[in-house]
C-alpha cells in the first residue's frame, strides 16, 4: 500500500521527507513510481493520469494538491474513489495575504505609478479613502470569507456575491444569477474567488464589465478560464476598467508578446497567490486517510454533482 505524488517534483521531494518522518510505514514515491501500480492506495496530483482508473486499480483516494479541482476530468475517476481538494491551512493564509495586496495594490493605484515609474514621472494623485472604495468578492467559500473577513480592518465598504445563499456577519451578500448586476453596480474593486466550473467560465466578460461604475478595477485569483482577456483589454483600453491585478491566465504562462505582459494598467503574477506548505499538506493528508480508514466524513471531499 503506497502513496504516489504527481506533480512539483521539487516539492514532492519535500513531502517525500515529511511522509518519512510521519509516515515511515507508508511507502512514498514520485511519479511515474518505482514500484508496482496496483500497490498506490493514495494519489496527490496536480494534472491526473490520463487514465487513473486503469494504471491504479486499486486507488483509494485521490488529492488534488491544490484548493481547486477544475484541472480534473472527474468522469476519469471512478466513482467509488472520493476525491479531496487540499484545505491545510497555508492555502488560506497566503491567499487572504494576497487579495489584501491586490486590493490594496489597486486601491492605492500602483499600477499608474508603476507606469510613471517606468516613464520617469514624478507625479501626485488625490489619494482616495478606503471608505469611499466598495469592495467585492465573487465566490464565498472558505478562501473568499477569510479575504472579507481580513479586508475588515482596512475600512473597505464590503460585500459578497455567491451563486448560493450565505450569511456572513458584516458583509452584504448577495446570492444568485439575478442579484449580480445590483453586486457589481456597487463594486469598485472586483475580486474573483470563483471555482471553475461551466456556468462561471468566461464570467469576467464584456456585459459583466459593462456592470461595473466606470473606473472599477479588477482582481482575478480565481483560475484564467473565467476571464475573457480580450474583453479585458478592451475595457481596459476604453477606460471602462482602471486597472486589474491577475495572477492567473489561460493559458499558463502567457505567450510571448501577448498584451497582458505589458499592459501599464496591469500587474501580472505567475499564479503564486497561494501555496501549499510541504509539511501541513503532509498532515492534512494523513489525517484525511485515517479518517477514510475509519469510515469518518473527509473534510475537502469534492461534491461531483457541483464540479468542486
Amino acid at each position: 500500500m503506497s502513496f504516489l505524488y504527481k506533480a512539483n517534483p521539487v516539492r514532492g521531494a519535500e513531502w517525500g521527507r515529511h511522509f518519512a518522518a510521519l509516515a515511515p510505514d507508508i511507502p512514498f514515491s514520485l511519479w511515474p513510481g518505482d514500484g508496482d501500480p496496483k500497490d498506490v492506495r493514495w494519489l496527490a496530483t496536480w494534472v491526473p493520469p490520463e487514465d487513473i482508473a486503469g494504471t491504479f486499480p486499486n486507488l483509494e483516494l485521490v488529492f488534488s494538491v491544490g484548493a481547486g479541482v477544475d484541472q480534473f476530468d472527474l468522469t476519469k475517476i471512478p466513482a467509488h474513489v472520493p476525491l479531496v481538494r487540499m484545505l491545510e491551512p497555508n492555502i488560506a493564509e497566503s491567499m487572504v495575504e494576497y487579495v489584501c495586496l491586490a486590493v490594496l495594490a489597486l486601491h492605492r493605484d500602483l499600477p499608474l505609478f508603476f507606469a510613471q515609474q517606468r516613464q520617469e514621472v514624478w507625479k501626485e494623485f488625490q489619494i482616495t479613502t478606503a471608505a469611499r472604495r466598495r469592495v467585492g468578492v465573487m465566490g464565498l467559500g472558505q478562501l473568499g470569507q477569510a479575504a472579507l473577513e481580513r479586508l475588515k480592518a482596512f475600512g473597505f465598504p464590503l460585500a459578497g456575491w455567491n451563486r448560493s445563499p450565505r450569511a456572513i456577519p458584516g458583509i452584504e451578500v448577495f446570492a444568485g444569477v439575478e442579484a449580480l448586476p445590483a453586486f457589481l453596480a456597487r463594486t469598485d474593486i472586483l475580486v474573483c474567488l470563483l471555482p471553475l466550473i461551466d456556468e462561471t467560465r468566461g464570467i469576467l466578460n464584456a456585459r459583466l464589465f459593462a456592470q461595473l461604475p466606470d473606473g472599477a478595477m479588477l482582481v482575478n485569483v480565481g483560475r484564467g478560464g473565467h476571464l475573457v482577456q480580450e474583453a479585458l483589454i478592451a475595457a481596459l483600453d476604453s477606460g471602462k476598467l482602471a486597472a486589474a491585478m491577475l495572477d492567473v491566465a489561460d493559458p499558463e504562462p502567457l505567450p510571448a508578446g501577448h498584451p497582458l505582459w505589458r499592459h501599464d494598467k496591469v500587474i501580472l503574477t505567475p499564479h503564486v497567490a497561494s501555496m501549499t506548505h510541504p509539511e501541513t499538506a503532509v498532515r492534512f493528508v494523513l489525517d484525511t486517510i485515517a479518517r477514510h480508514r475509519r469510515g469518518e466524513p473527509l473534510p475537502g471531499l469534492v461534491d461531483r454533482s457541483r464540479g468542486y
